[in-house]
């Protein structure tokens, strides 16, 4: 599990002279980033894509990044959002009807679909612990207006062209069920997986898809110089950060946009815009 004095450590050691930067700059500084991906299920017209992950309000990520991410991204003119999991660190840091109040303006902008992540059923390692229902953020997601694929599948239709979005139940808390995710998916649908942990990938490689949105690392979060990032919590060191091709297929790991612990440092939070065409 990564607590904030791993982080702390970890920071220290790679900023000698950064002094508050890692603190009170880069965790506030967002990028956009813009990314093409080719999927080799036919595709007529493009799908552009806002991922949104770990957005994690609690006493270290204020309200105004959240907002910021969300105008930034919406901005970009998305053609539907995903977003991928932990919207909360611990229950109790929420206010509910602040935070409501934000991811409705994504619903009523465009249609959003979501999964839950490890903080959201809480289950913050490898063992559970907090609180065990994922009740809140069901409530949460439900009043906004947003879809939640909670091992289930959705087609939709932009712009002529349709495609099928899966989401899977979060790997540590248990409840990644790829087969009920892929019950009655489009057969002939180009496939966007939605899943919190890329190490999710070893229980949906059976299934069909094209490419997999993933959060959960925080891009490492702190990357210490000639080391990389110490703190990733998944297996496959590979799938961190950014686009990968997993035999033939894809995945795009997101930095996400909140943090635990009130640190980054050489990984900037992101606001996703993924565009997909065929390849």
């Amino acid at each position: 599990m990564i607590t904030r004095r791993h982080l702390l450590r970890g920071a220290l050691a790679a900023i000698p002279a950064g002094g508050c930067y890692p603190v009170l700059v880069e965790p506030r500084w967002l990028e956009v980033t813009h990314t093409k991906v080719k999927v080799k299920t036919p595709v007529r017209q493009p799908l552009k894509i806002l991922q949104l992950t770990d957005l994690h309000w609690s006493w270290c990520v204020p309200t105004s990044l959240i907002e910021d991410a969300i105008e930034r991204g919406l901005a970009n003119n998305p053609d539907i959002v995903c977003l991928t999991g932990d919207f909360i660190t611990r229950e109790n840091d929420v206010d509910q009807a602040a935070y409501l109040q934000r991811l409705r303006r994504l619903a009523l902008a465009r249609p959003t679909f979501a999964v839950l992540g490890n903080h959201d059923s809480g289950t913050v390692g490898p063992l559970r612990s907090g609180f065990t229902s994922h009740r809140f953020v069901e409530r949460l997601l439900e009043d906004a207006g947003i879809h939640l694929l909670h091992n289930r599948s959705q087609s939709i239709d932009i712009r002529g062209q349709k495609w099928c979005l899966a989401g899977i139940g979060d790997l540590w808390s248990g409840e990644a069920e790829p087969e009920n995710a892929f019950q009655g998916a489009g057969q002939d649908m180009p496939r966007v997986l939605l899943a919190h942990n890329p190490d999710s990938k070893v229980v949906v490689q059976p299934y069909r898809w094209d490419l997999m949105i993933c959060g959960h690392t925080h891009g490492g979060q702190v990357m210490v110089p000639f080391e990389g990032p110490r703190y990733a919590p998944v297996r496959d060191k590979r799938f961190v950060a950014g686009l990968r091709p997993w035999d033939t297929r894809q995945i795009y790991v997101s930095r996400g946009v909140g943090n635990l612990g009130g640190i980054r440092w050489m990984c900037r939070p992101e606001v996703t815009l993924l565009e997909l065409s065929q390849g």
